[in-house]
């Protein structure tokens, strides 16, 4: 059931795609995910990376909106194949930091492998428990440590993942919306991501929702940023 929901998720896309683990060299533990001085060297390459998209200096990026902006792709990278895997495939594979493999890459969506994973029922508090408690916040405990970011920002980020792949789920396959967005609010409703964002259907007769969240995650410091669709100092908003 779980390489059935996970490869149905993988067809939503790129950032939906968890791998089969085939033990070829170049694949490292997500573990390691769990390791002050491999998330720098990620945040370095994301800071750079950025440098380059802008044409600007290294120098120029700060360096915690940058960690903010990494871990809110990575957090994106873990949950959203989860989602589509419930929403799609009708079960939550249970992420286990050792069963999980990712490689190094300069930018785009870091590769990530699975191998023997169990699956459960999609509701909001085993996701909760398995995916943000249990997969998630040990990454994002490491983030705030390092580059001392506000725990605000950071869970606003997970929640701003979670509402990004509904969304997308829901231009992809109209017919996952629903069940995408039920889980999201679920979520939304629970420790820890209560109060962090609210998640929206302007449209009744349109199978699409919108996440508002209450906090940024610092996009605005990067010179020419702005502020995301989702974000708290956006006045325009959904609907």
């Amino acid at each position: 059931m779980t390489g059935a929901a996970l490869e149905a998720a993988a067809r939503l896309g790129p950032y939906f795609a968890w791998e089969p683990y085939d033990g070829e060299p170049g694949w490292r533990p997500v573990r390691e995910l769990l390791d002050p001085d491999v998330i720098a060297q990620r945040v370095r390459i994301g800071r750079r990376t950025l440098a380059g998209l802008g044409g600007l200096d290294h120098a120029d990026i700060d360096e915690r909106a940058a960690a903010s902006i990494i871990f809110l792709g990575l957090a994106s990278r873990l949950l959203s194949p989860l989602l589509g895997a419930v929403a799609t495939g009708g079960v939550l594979p249970i992420a286990d930091v050792e069963r999980l493999w990712w490689r190094q890459v300069e930018a785009g969506p870091i590769p990530i492998a699975w191998h023997g994973l169990d699956s459960g029922p999609g509701t909001a508090e085993l996701f909760s428990r398995t995916a943000i408690r249990g997969l998630v916040e040990p990454v994002l405990d490491v983030f705030r440590e390092r580059f001392r970011l506000s725990p605000q920002v950071l869970w606003g980020n997970v929640a701003s993942a979670l509402g990004g792949a509904a969304g997308m789920i829901a231009d992809a396959m109209p017919g996952a919306a629903e069940t995408a967005a039920t889980l999201v609010t679920g979520c939304l409703e629970l420790p820890p991501l209560r109060g962090t964002a609210t998640l929206t259907r302007p449209d009744p007769a349109r199978a699409r929702w919108y996440l508002a969240r209450n906090n940024c995650c610092l996009y605005y410091r990067i010179p020419g940023g702005g502020t995301c669709g989702d974000c708290v100092l956006n006045t325009r908003r959904p609907g």
